[in-house]
């Protein structure tokens, strides 16, 4: 087996000398102590890997759906690898809100390779759901725009329609008149967008709006 095959975004495991410097710090959790005990042995000896058992200090949570969905969810997890097989959508959305990036069938954990691009990939943010479960996350946020966010004038981004045309023609340099002139708003119904706006999201000026919405690929 060749590097490119274990590790498919051409990474190699670290060298054991630089595993306490950069490795992935991952925190195992499953109920069951056998589980836990296989993973455990799975990862220990894998270099680039470090073994941590305080949430707070983990970049990557590996957890196991028992029977118990919640528990395997681990207070202050940014990055989860769920190992879990047929998830409802409510409990795909609980797991989406507590950080789950990856989902990995149970199947497929017990081979050491896929594990390991599991916990890669989530700890650089690429995400990888079976598509089934990805089928279930698209047909859920479309719910969620027609039940909830369009009612509100929201979109899925975080912006109205009105934040996204205001912002767009703020980062292309115009000024409230120009853009109540450009949109057909008055200016004072532009300035109450930005306020808006900047209170909602918590930013300093519209120089941070802007770059704020640039930053998050909002326009």
């Amino acid at each position: 087996m060749t590097s490119q095959t274990a590790w498919p975004d051409g990474r190699r495991p670290l060298a054991p000398g630089h595993a306490s410097r950069t490795a992935i710090r991952v925190l195992v959790h499953a109920s069951d102590p056998l589980i836990a005990s296989g993973l455990l042995a799975m990862l220990r000896p894998t270099p680039g890997i470090e073994i941590v058992t305080d949430p707070q200090n983990a970049d990557v949570t590996v957890a196991v759906a028992d029977d118990c969905l919640q528990e395997a969810f681990q207070p202050g997890t940014s990055r989860l690898v769920l190992i879990a097989d047929e998830l409802r959508q409510a409990e795909l959305w609980t797991a989406i809100e507590h950080g789950l990036v990856v989902l990995v069938p149970r199947a497929e954990a017990t081979a050491r390779t896929r594990l390991l691009r599991a916990i890669t990939d989530a700890r650089e943010g690429r995400g990888d759901l079976p598509a089934e479960q990805l089928g279930n996350v698209l047909r859920g946020l479309k719910q969620l725009q027609e039940t909830t966010l369009g009612p509100r004038d929201l979109t899925l981004a975080g912006l109205s329609l009105r934040e996204t045309e205001v912002i767009r023609l703020l980062a292309d340099g115009l000024d409230t008149a120009e853009i109540a002139e450009r949109l057909i708003y008055s200016e004072r119904t532009v300035k109450n967008v930005l306020h808006n706006l900047l209170s909602r999201l918590n930013l300093r000026n519209r120089a941070h709006a802007v770059a704020y919405a640039l930053r998050h690929g909002l326009i």
